[in-house]
């Protein structure tokens, strides 16, 4: 995994093979952050939520372009320590990562973002409701943006607060205010 941009770029981070995550592609993370800068303002320092981490790749994103904060929970506990280890080896504290279950953890959390990404697995059984569980809670700012990675089988299009969707290869992204 790579960084593609930012204080940051150009450094790999390698990837256990043991891994049941699968990063979003690279292909994929460099479109993504290019339609994501006509919506958030890195400079502004933002405050961020990265959910289903996984490997922590769009955390390290977030925190190369200047974020503030990076919340980054991901339940599984080799995914979570590898996320941990590389955020000590770059010593920045604006990361926060969590070994926490994101639906838990989206009950009790109170603090508001400016930007939440969240990647679930693509066959968990409730992906459908997680907008809703996100949006219904209150946890984004004024003009906040969220964006859920899918598969192509899932359709948010006729959600009240859907802004819009692309798709990379067989990588899908939602965005909604």
């Amino acid at each position: 995994m790579r960084v593609i941009t930012g204080k940051y770029k150009g450094r790999h981070f390698e990837v256990p093979r043991t891994f049941k995550a699968r990063p979003t592609t690279d292909f994929a993370k460099e479109n993504l952050f290019n339609v994501l800068g006509g919506y958030i303002d890195w400079s502004e320092g933002p405050v961020a939520l990265d959910l289903f981490s996984g490997t922590g790749s769009i955390t390290l994103e977030l925190l190369s372009r200047g974020c503030s904060r990076v919340i980054s929970v991901e339940k599984d506990p080799l995914h979570h320590r590898f996320i941990k280890q590389f955020v000590d080896y770059l010593g920045d504290e604006a990361a926060i990562p969590l070994r926490a279950d994101v639906f838990m953890f989206l009950n009790r959390c109170r603090e508001r973002f400016d930007f939440i990404f969240a990647d679930p697995p693509y066959q968990l059984d409730n992906i459908e409701e997680i907008p809703d569980l996100v949006l219904s809670r209150g946890l984004l700012k004024e003009d906040g943006l969220f964006v859920l990675e899918h598969g192509k089988t899932q359709d948010f299009a006729q959600h009240p607060r859907f802004l819009e969707h692309r798709a990379y290869g067989s990588v899908n992204f939602s965005f909604f205010r």
